[in-house]
């Protein structure tokens, strides 16, 4: 299975997730520049989490109009596998491929350390080596991860069951607690946490490795 990870100007995570993929997951892995249409035949795409360029607009406002965007979309809606990390999660609300929207943070303040999860569907191919209610440590590091959406859009995402992962304790003021959500077809997934910060023991857990594992998995039965 190969994978494609996205480099915006001034993303500072896409070498971590490069890393998990090629080293710790052991599988083939891409770099994809922004201003490319190609996705090199990749089976998964990685918008991963850091900064991008037009941050100061609105996160992740500027780079939804990057060339790349256009292919994921039509990728995604092909039923190609997307995970948005962060930043990435922002991104991909500002693209219309998933809904709802980033806020800043509760409290106004830049956050970074361990959280608590808990797996609110295991029925995605980004948590199918995961228990349903199974409650994982990944950290965060993020000064607008409050998700916000309106009610209708609330409403749907619960009974659709695509809040994928809820805050134990909320760190940042996120409606509903949600940490990660899923589009209708489920093989689009936006999560603040970072689970490539948490892919080896060394870091500090690697519990975050078992979304990296899920995404594999279904990759192969697909």
């Amino acid at each position: 299975m190969k994978f494609g990870v996205i480099i915006f100007p001034g993303s500072n995570c896409d070498h971590d997730a490069y890393y998990t993929v090629r080293a710790v997951l052991e599988q083939p892995v891409t770099f994809l520049w922004h201003e490319s249409h190609d996705l090199e035949n990749c089976d998964v795409v990685i918008v991963p989490g850091g900064f991008a360029y037009g941050d100061y607009l609105r996160t992740g406002a500027i780079a939804r109009f990057s060339p790349v965007m256009e292919s994921v979309a039509r990728f995604a809606a092909g039923g190609g596998l997307v995970m948005g990390i962060c930043n990435g999660f922002q991104i991909l609300c500002e693209a219309g491929l998933l809904p709802g929207a980033l806020l800043r943070n509760a409290g106004l303040k830049y956050i970074s350390k361990p959280v608590q999860v808990r797996v609110e569907s295991a029925d995605t191919p980004f948590t199918n080596a995961c228990r349903k209610g199974e409650v994982l440590t990944i950290p965060i590091g993020h000064m607008e991860g409050n998700y916000f959406c309106d009610e209708p859009t609330l409403q749907a995402l619960q009974r659709e069951e695509r809040i994928v992962f809820r805050y134990v304790e909320n760190p940042n003021g996120s409606l509903d607690n949600i940490a990660g959500i899923s589009n209708p077809g489920r093989n689009v997934l936006g999560m603040m946490p970072h689970p490539e910060r948490a892919s080896e023991a060394l870091l500090g857990s690697s519990e975050g490795f078992k979304v990296f594992q899920s995404l594999l998995g279904a990759a192969v039965a697909r």
